[in-house]
């Protein structure tokens, strides 16, 4: 559908015609006599003179018609289209410790006894592969990612272009951030990204394998915080207790706290989820997607094609017609004044 930025520009059509109707005030004001001035007026009203001055008007008249038409701002319209939209904005903190290159996982959709000779796939591979997919599987929301050892980084802040978020997680290594946990300061981190944002649709969901032993924030003010503003907070206890071939781990001094994150999570309203697996941790996300389902097609798209730049290239197209003619036919009257002058 054909449409105007600024419709109303267009009352500026006659404008012309009405300045010809305005008459100056005259002016007590002496003047330069020429002596051949009315020689050089019949010239330029003589036979093709008159339809040359005909053209010239004709093309200023265009002209102005396109300039008033670039300046209304002319505009294509389509059809309204659905866009995927969720009003949610999630941040996802992931913990980077040391412990997260323990290699106690195993591919998706690889058996055991296939993989026992070749232990080498970390908790952190099975974090890029199952949060990956969770990443691309929220196209309508708006995703952040934190990550956080020692010390907590915002990674990507608030978007819904998630290719480059999860591309940022892919690329993320551990020890880029320290060796320890700062699970407290992950989160306050993420409660100041989400401050801002519309009440009831703020979530942060924390993956950890460790206990909060770094940092200035406690996990628990932090969650008494998030819980004040509305913020719920989904946390991920991920790690093995056993190893690939079966046999029982003993008790490590970096365990997971599972306690804190449920806690945390019972605070906010939100949800604690235990992973063993790559297998569980996939199943905890696609718990995740019905929790926070997608609120697809709530927002309505029209595309707009802008058409100004047609007429503004058109009308200057003639102002250098115009003004090339007006050259020509000067150069001419004067060669023929002077050859009349002789």
């Amino acid at each position: 559908m054909f449409e105007f930025g600024y419709p109303w520009l267009l009352l500026l059509l006659p404008l012309p015609i009405v300045m010809r109707w305005v008459k100056p005030a005259p002016a007590n004001t002496t003047a330069i006599k020429v002596p051949f001035y009315r020689q050089l007026e019949s010239l330029s009203l003589s036979g093709e003179r008159k339809a040359s001055r005909k053209g010239i008007l004709t093309l200023l008249w265009a002209s102005w018609l396109l300039l008033v038409l670039a300046a209304s701002d002319p505009l294509w319209v389509g059809k309204p289209t659905g866009s995927p939209y969720s009003g949610r904005d999630m941040m996802l903190a992931v913990d980077l410790s040391q412990s997260m290159l323990t290699p106690d996982m195993q591919p998706p959709g690889v058996v055991a006894m296939q993989f026992q000779n070749n232990n080498d796939y970390t908790r952190m591979d099975a974090v890029k592969d199952v949060v990956g997919e969770f990443i691309e599987r929220r196209s309508g929301d708006r995703l952040g990612l934190i990550l956080f050892a020692d010390q907590a980084y915002l990674q990507a802040p608030l978007s819904r272009d998630v290719v480059t978020v999860n591309q940022l997680l892919q690329e993320a290594q551990v020890g880029f951030a320290g060796r320890a946990t700062a699970i407290g300061d992950a989160l306050g981190l993420a409660i100041k990204r989400l401050k801002e944002r519309p009440e009831g649709s703020r979530r942060i969901i924390l993956l950890s394998d460790g206990a909060n032993t770094a940092g200035d924030s406690n996990p628990i003010d932090a969650a008494n915080i998030a819980a004040n503003m509305g913020v719920k907070i989904y946390t991920i206890a991920f790690g093995s207790t056993e190893n690939i071939r079966g046999t029982r781990r003993s008790r490590r001094t970096n365990e997971v706290d599972t306690q804190t994150l449920q806690a945390i999570a019972n605070t906010t309203g939100g949800a604690f989820f235990r992973a063993e697996s790559t297998a569980e941790l996939k199943q905890v996300h696609q718990q995740l997607d019905q929790l926070e389902p997608l609120e697809l097609e709530q927002l309505k798209v029209r595309p707009v094609l802008r058409l100004f730049f047609w007429p503004l290239g058109l009308a200057l197209v003639l102002t250098w017609l115009i003004a090339l003619s007006q050259l020509r036919w000067t150069g001419s009257a004067r060669v023929q004044a002077k050859g009349d002058s002789t």
